[in-house]
């Protein structure tokens, strides 16, 4: 299999473990790149993506920005902050006119989960989602899951435990979705309050006891609480939060075997992972960074390579 299945990443839940792999086996040739004194290849020469946020993002945006750069394409930047949306626009109109000005591909971060799939449907462009509201992150799960298979070689039967803010979190279900695929097995840890009550459905394990959590696991992917999309007090106090759900030097030193600790960020140190941990050898946080790059360079020059017949025909 040469190219992808799909003619956006619109999910995780979209995507066959064939897409997966490929992806993967992309992002490593790309990685080998981004590791040379010359960073740059013209892959995308001539094509045009417009990063659209319509929500805040440091990470995430750098990261698309960089892969985009890298494959040398050109790059239009949008913030819904200081943009007509403010003036009551609707998300239509405004990519309708940023395609106007001859778009090929679209990045787009958006508080409303399903407006990727929506665009998709709407606009003549390829779309990629770079986190719709509490729903999917396919980049994010596809680096993490990436990160996993460049330390562990591979998915199969390895052990993944995500803990944290699972019911407010895109991460969490894009994780969910990818592991399952690519056949780990997946255990939930967190408060009940921050626990979807449907989620057992997805073939996933849910706990509320980290220590036992994190001695079934493999690797442990820990989620920040995300206090911006709550709006009700889902536990009575961030100290009572990270006294049971927070991880720790002397709670990983404690394992009768040394496991692999993630975080998607931003880390909220202190709370649901000391600064010990997130520095530590256990963790491979910055290295889910550099991955983030390749695995995107992985994505953008795929769909590219899918659509070019319709780059050329527009």
């Amino acid at each position: 299999m040469s190219e992808l299945s799909v003619n956006h990443l619109l999910g995780i839940k979209e995507l066959s473990a064939q897409d997966i792999h490929l992806i993967f086996e992309t992002a490593s040739q790309f990685k080998e790149v981004i590791n040379r004194p010359i960073k740059k290849v013209p892959s995308l020469r001539d094509i045009t993506v417009a990063n659209l946020f319509f929500e805040n993002s440091t990470r995430t945006r750098l990261s698309f920005e960089l892969a985009e750069k890298r494959l040398s394409a050109d790059i239009i930047n949008f913030s819904a902050a200081s943009s007509s949306v403010k003036k009551g626009e609707t998300l239509i109109d405004t990519v309708n006119n940023i395609l106007s000005m001859k778009v090929d591909m679209v990045v787009m971060r958006h508080p409303n989960p399903g407006a990727a799939k929506f665009l998709s449907l709407n606009v003549n462009s390829t779309i990629i989602n770079a986190g719709d509201g509490a729903h999917e992150h396919p980049t994010q799960a596809l680096l993490d899951a990436f990160s996993i298979v460049s330390k562990h070689g591979d998915l199969k039967g390895k052990k993944v435990l995500i803990v944290g803010d699972i019911l407010h979190s895109r991460v969490a279900l894009s994780n969910i979705l990818c592991l399952l695929k690519l056949g780990a097995e997946v255990k939930l840890c967190g408060p009940a309050t921050l626990m979807p009550k449907y989620i057992t459905k997805l073939g996933v394990t849910v706990s509320h006891n980290l220590k036992e959590s994190l001695e079934w696991c493999d690797i442990a992917n820990m989620l920040r609480v995300q206090h911006e999309r709550q709006d009700l007090k889902y536990f009575p106090s961030i100290r009572e939060y990270t006294k049971q759900f927070g991880l720790t030097l002397p709670m990983l030193d404690s394992l009768k075997k040394e496991i692999t600790i993630m975080h998607p960020g931003p880390i909220n140190r202190g709370v649901e992972i000391s600064s010990e941990v997130a520095d530590s050898d256990y963790s491979i946080i910055l290295n889910q960074v550099e991955n983030g790059v390749a695995i995107r360079m992985a994505v953008l020059y795929l769909l590219a390579s899918k659509n070019k017949m319709n780059f050329k025909a527009d």
